[in-house]
């Protein structure tokens, strides 16, 4: 079937990638649609009191990919693009995540078409408590817990496990991760993803033979996990020489300097009128000449036009969806880039929010020099599981990671069957 419901380009692309993982795997048709299909979908309208006294409604999306192997699980985004059919792509990847890294979650995503700066912070509590308050009844500990995501922080986390810990009576700190360190929150959260797409690449640079001390890296996205990422990455000795947010990018080829950008950020929110490098577009960042090139900003910025032209030995994708299916077989002609697919490579996140939700439920917490262990061990355990696969089906390394999370997902519905 095709479904008349989540209709958007990034939705094709993952039913796509779906497809094709799918018929390597030569899936049961009786088990197809089922676990490519979301299980449910959810829109809500969010009205609220701006702080002039108008009264504006926003629309709010929470999609529930599957619950065979646990709750959902899943980010909150508040960008003026959402839509229904993003939410549902991003749920879908995050499926695959959880099964293929083995935690014991379905996947999920939730969003908000709003521009969070265009808000005060009075505006924001009220928006992100009147979403919450309309999710209620599809979510909870064992049902679906939300995150951060694109737009959406550790204090908007805050506000709903307070809103969802009012309506019940309790304090339920497992009802959302990523929340910060006072009310439940795990150490290493903040940096778990871009600590990851760094160890990742570090990884495959020391298989590639690359010397760390000589590597180069350039970042597309230097919010939080590009930034962290970036971080991590001067730590292990690579030399970050490009950098760009929404504003636009810079390029160094003696380095940049990390401290400044960050410091200029924190104070103006964007690298715009930093001067740090020479200027240059998104695009152009792109096709810089370097070892590692981590997109870690928006979906499909790879793409038919530009795969051909990018200049890294290994493509780290720390973002949700940055390479069309047209780019995926454009770089598999190509042998001299190494793409670490997104559903592996960003689910540094998704594994630390696992640790996070585990120790608010038993109580009982851990240091960051453990959780970041915890980590590694589960990327270290899943690179080699994608290696195996990759070899074993001769495909593709996306198509290997998604055959892993996709067969487990199949596995667990075949296992439980079909309720009548």
């Amino acid at each position: 079937m095709e479904s008349t419901i989540y209709q958007s380009d990034i939705f094709k692309m993952a039913c796509t990638q779906f497809d094709l993982a799918a018929n390597l795997l030569e899936m049961d048709p009786r088990l197809r649609e089922r676990v490519k299909v979301p299980k449910r979908c959810m829109t809500v309208a969010c009205p609220i009191e701006l702080d002039s006294g108008e009264v504006v409604l926003f629309e709010g999306f929470r999609v529930q990919h599957h619950l065979s192997m646990g709750p959902t699980k899943g980010g909150l985004r508040f960008h003026p693009q959402v839509n229904l059919g993003e939410v549902a792509a991003l749920a879908m990847w995050m499926s695959w995540k959880c099964a293929l890294v083995g935690l014991p979650y379905g996947g999920a995503k939730g969003g908000i078409a709003v521009d969070p700066h265009s808000l005060s912070v009075n505006e924001l509590e009220h928006l992100s408590r009147r979403y919450m308050q309309e999710m209620i009844p599809f979510v909870g500990p064992n049902t679906d817990v939300m995150a951060p995501d694109m737009g959406t922080n550790e204090q908007v986390m805050a506000w709903m496990m307070d809103t969802y810990s009012n309506h019940v009576g309790n304090t339920v700190p497992a009802i959302v991760t990523g929340k910060p360190l006072g009310l439940g929150g795990s150490e290493g959260r903040k940096e778990a993803t871009g600590n990851g797409v760094a160890y990742l690449a570090k990884s495959y640079l020391q298989d590639l033979k690359i010397p760390l001390s000589q590597a180069t890296a350039v970042i597309q996205g230097f919010g939080n996990v590009g930034a962290e990422a970036a971080l991590a990455l001067e730590q292990y000795g690579v030399e970050i020489i490009g950098i760009s947010d929404v504003s636009g990018g810079f390029f160094n080829s003696k380095g940049i300097n990390l401290k400044s950008a960050l410091t200029h950020v924190g104070k103006h929110r964007s690298l715009a009128g930093w001067r740090g490098g020479d200027r240059v577009s998104n695009e152009e960042l792109l096709l810089i000449s370097c070892d590692v090139l981590i997109p870690a900003a928006l979906e499909r910025v790879i793409d038919e036009k530009n795969a051909g032209k990018i200049q890294c030995r290994i493509l780290a994708e720390a973002a949700n969806g940055p390479t069309t299916n047209a780019a995926d077989v454009i770089l598999a002609q190509r042998d001299d880039v190494l793409i670490v697919p997104d559903i592996f490579c960003n689910s540094g996140g998704v594994i630390v929010s696992y640790f996070e939700w585990v120790q608010d439920l038993q109580s009982t917490f851990w240091t960051r020099e453990e959780v970041l262990r915890r980590l590694h061990a589960i990327l270290d355990n899943t690179k080699a599981q994608v290696e195996t696969q990759k070899s074993k089906l001769n495909c593709t390394r996306r198509e290997a990671a998604l055959s892993l999370g996709i067969h487990r997902v199949a596995e667990a519905k075949r296992l439980r069957g079909l309720f009548p």
